[in-house]
């Protein structure tokens, strides 16, 4: 077992977070569930790689998420600082004040409906009578009423999170007396690592995690790159690599589309195109695989047309972006074949090193890579199958070139959940054949393919929000009519398939050729607008000329007739 540790840092970083680990919390439920589908009973998929066992001073066992998260203070909703396992036992007080004290508490936040079914469900004790049929109809009840509830009134992630954390993996920033808005830049988040014991504290909750690793894998890490905490991430990512050298890092960087809002004057543009230069080229810096992630408008993209998305929640968008990362990550937990196995419900077993040197080690040096998704896959047999499992792909990574021919892309693809027309699930083998039949003919096959597949569909948890249209039926079959209302969610769709791909291909060139002139016109260039702004966050012109250099590298290596890596802008 090859251990990975992950790291949430930020607001819209740990939406996705939550999500992500209620997959994981749900695949664990139903494979303990001698009533769920066998197809979740995967013995090939070993949860170990993301989860700690481990006991509270009382004596119970728990087994939580290997996971450093990082938001403001006041960013947990009901949530306790020191997570809901581990009860602080209150220490004898030192009192070397003898004058007057005033008490200020503020009330607690209110668990939602949500949060209260978990809790009284954790209270319940299995020696108490029961009518099934009672019971299965109130519970059917009390459902629409939680989904109603989450869908008009998460605020914090924590609102729709079933999962137990350790006190390790939570961390508050703080002292920061502004509001989420106003840290909205690279600069404003320039010292919040370093001032005080923050720094510090953060590498020692990362620390906690990473000693008890055995054969560690790599770090997977999520950051809110839109504001202030990407320069918070910068400085930590740099501490990682020097303290962990050897250890890979594969950084999602998100954004929600509230980042994406136009700018209300030429000031706040130029910061914001600053503000992307720096960030992308400073994570790039310290990680060994950097995905953007997060589109303008979700709701509007080709990877909604199975899908209602409300741009404007939070809770909607990184639902989609929390699925991605599922799916990619399940190669790494599975099961390495010897050189005579054969499994029947898992194949294409790689390590996070495997896939960083697949996509940024033959033939080209870049560091970035596209995040792709079909959600849900489609059939891959029958009269519903209009496309080939490639062109089903839709970039969840933003400013991308659309059908481009680029014979040195190089791809990682995981598909699991794989379902026939009519809802009948598939071999590994037919994903397989159906997968390669794809690029028969055809003129953009990339340099070198790899593909993991899985049995095993991604669960549609409780608090799960209301996103699949009406064409979307109970295991994520796509149906031939539509069924009454045009919102589905938990209660309706209890399983998808699903496909997602990490590609190194020239279409991202955009993406990075925009922010390596947003640089330099705005930064580097005599005269410039935005010199002065650089200067206030820290960055004298060497420096922002040493990021001019680092673009021109990653263009090069990705293009090298690109007439960017030459200058001529």
């Amino acid at each position: 077992m090859k251990e990975i540790v992950t790291v949430q840092l930020g607001g819209f970083a740990n939406f996705i977070g939550s999500h992500f680990w209620n997959f994981q919390d749900e695949l664990l439920g139903l494979a303990g569930d001698p009533h769920a589908d066998p197809v979740y009973k995967n013995k090939s998929l070993d949860m170990d790689v993301f989860y700690r066992a481990g006991e509270t001073p009382q004596g119970i066992l728990t087994y939580t998420p290997r996971l450093v998260l990082v938001d403001f203070q006041g960013s947990l909703g009901s949530l306790s600082s020191g997570g809901s396992l581990y009860s602080e036992i209150p220490s004898d007080p030192v009192v070397t004040w003898t004058g007057s004290v005033s008490r200020h508490v503020s009330e607690p936040r209110k668990k939602n409906l949500f949060l209260q079914s978990l809790y009284e469900e954790e209270q319940e004790t299995p020696s108490m009578p029961r009518n099934d049929e009672d019971d299965e109809h109130q519970s059917e009840m009390q459902d629409k009423d939680i989904v109603e509830c989450l869908e008009n009134n998460v605020q914090y992630w924590t609102d729709f999170s079933k999962v137990h954390y350790h006190p390790r993996s939570l961390y508050e920033l703080n002292g920061l007396w502004m509001d989420v808005q106003e840290f909205n830049n690279y600069g404003i988040g320039r010292n919040v690592f370093s001032e005080g014991s923050r720094g510090e504290e953060m590498n020692e909750q990362l620390r906690f995690f990473m000693e008890e690793c055995d054969h560690i894998q790599g770090i997977q890490f999520i950051v809110d790159d839109s504001g202030g905490f990407s320069s918070v991430a910068s400085d930590f990512l740099e501490n990682i690599a020097d303290e962990y050298t050897r250890t890979p890092v594969l950084l999602y960087a998100a954004r929600g589309p509230g980042t994406y809002m136009n700018n209300t004057s030429r000031k706040e543009s130029i910061s914001r195109a600053l503000h992307d230069a720096v960030s992308f080229s400073r994570l790039s810096s310290f990680c060994n695989l950097i995905v953007p992630v997060g589109l303008p408008f979700l709701s509007q993209s080709t990877v909604s047309n199975f899908l209602c998305i409300d741009d404007s929640k939070p809770y909607h968008c990184s639902a989609v972006y929390a699925a991605a990362l599922h799916s990619m990550s399940l190669p790494f937990r599975m099961e390495q074949l010897g050189p005579s196995e054969i499994l029947d419900d898992v194949s294409g077993a790689v390590d996070v090193n495997g896939v960083i040197q697949m996509l940024a080690g033959q033939a080209r040096e870049n560091m970035v890579a596209i995040l792709d998704a079909a959600m849900p896959a489609p059939p891959l047999t029958g009269e519903q199958k209009k496309q080939s499992l490639q062109k089903s792909l839709r970039s969840l990574t933003p400013e991308v070139a659309e059908d481009v021919e680029d014979v040195q892309a190089v791809e990682h693809l995981t598909i699991h959940g794989a379902l026939r027309s009519g809802a009948s699930r598939t071999t590994i083998s037919e994903v397989q054949v159906s997968f390669y039949a794809g690029y028969q003919n055809s003129s953009t096959r990339p340099r070198f393919s790899h593909i993991s597949v899985a049995h095993c569909p991604l669960p549609i948890p409780l608090p799960f929000p209301s996103i699949f249209g009406n064409l979307v039926g109970q295991h994520g079959e796509l149906l031939g009519n539509p069924v009454t209302g045009s919102r589905r969610g938990s209660l309706d769709v209890h399983s998808i398939p699903m496909a997602a791909r990490l590609r190194s291909s020239t279409a991202i060139l955009p993406y990075i050729e925009k922010r390596s002139v947003n640089l330099r016109r705005f930064g580097i260039d005599r005269g410039t607008s935005g010199s002065e702004l650089a200067r206030s966050w820290g960055f004298g012109k060497d420096e922002l000329e040493d990021m001019g250099e680092g673009y021109s590298k990653i263009i090069t290596a990705l293009d090298p007739h690109s007439a960017v890596s030459s200058d001529s802008e």
